[in-house]
């Protein structure tokens, strides 16, 4: 048996999975983040089967989501890397709120996604040395190089972006993303996120011999949609390293 809440963290409001009766009980925690134009509760499915596996789950919606979000599409679908940066930034803070309510048992916490809640966990793991592990499920980490492909920002937004995209891209900084238990997983036939963007990372941390710690699942014939053989990968990923 499990619970569910929506509670406020860190000036947001969460979704929250645990095991019945864990609701103050420290637990061994996934921050899991959701896709763009997407919600936490759309990808529920996954807090649900993280805490039946007896982890806590902690959703955040992402800046014009969810209950954050004021209502124009348009304007959102043009901030999609300043999303994604806010995402980054916002972690520090929902961290040390769950630390300060001695939620998590023994500094096991992690973070997960799917496509931009992939992309999002894979730049936190690049800046965060104390995450046990983190799962990218559709996801990409050359921020730089998509962003002028994957809606793109206007023309005026792209310098103020370019730096600050930088900073979080994986391309100089495999060994941070090589040093704890990464799982990759994409569909092969994704038709938003490019399947390339995960083989680019496989082959280039395979090339520096940094994939030890590396999971990498491959799903043929899928396109960019989570699959119930992705969920139960991440499950077992969860299950297996945190």
């Amino acid at each position: 048996m499990i619970e569910l809440e929506m509670r406020m963290l860190a000036g947001n409001e969460v979704l929250h999975a645990f095991p019945k009766g864990c609701v103050e009980k420290p637990l061994p925690c996934i921050v899991f983040y959701h896709g763009f134009t997407s919600s936490n509760l759309v990808y529920s499915y996954f807090a649900v089967a993280l805490a039946q596996a007896g982890f806590r789950v902690v959703m955040p919606s992402a800046a014009e989501h969810g209950s954050r979000f004021h209502g124009d599409e348009q304007e959102r679908l043009q901030h999609f890397w300043q999303i994604l940066l806010q995402n980054f930034n916002e972690f520090p803070a929902l961290q040390d709120a769950l630390y300060q309510e001695r939620l998590i048992n023994d500094g096991r916490l992690a973070v997960a996604g799917a496509s931009m809640g992939g992309m999002t966990a894979l730049g936190i793991m690049t800046r965060h040395p104390e995450l046990k592990c983190v799962a990218s499920l559709m996801g990409s980490g050359y921020f730089s190089s998509l962003s002028t492909t994957l809606f793109p920002p206007a023309a005026e937004q792209r310098g103020p972006l370019a730096t600050p995209l930088a900073g979080w891209d994986v391309s100089q900084q495999l060994a941070r993303v090589a040093d704890r238990p990464l799982l990759l997983w994409h569909g092969d036939a994704d038709d938003v996120v490019p399947p390339g963007e995960t083989f680019r990372l496989q082959q280039a941390l395979k090339r520096e011999g940094l994939d030890a710690n590396l999971t990498c699942i491959w799903q043929a014939g899928v396109r960019h949609r989570i699959t119930p053989e992705a969920l139960a990968s991440t499950v077992a990923f969860f299950k297996q390293h945190l």
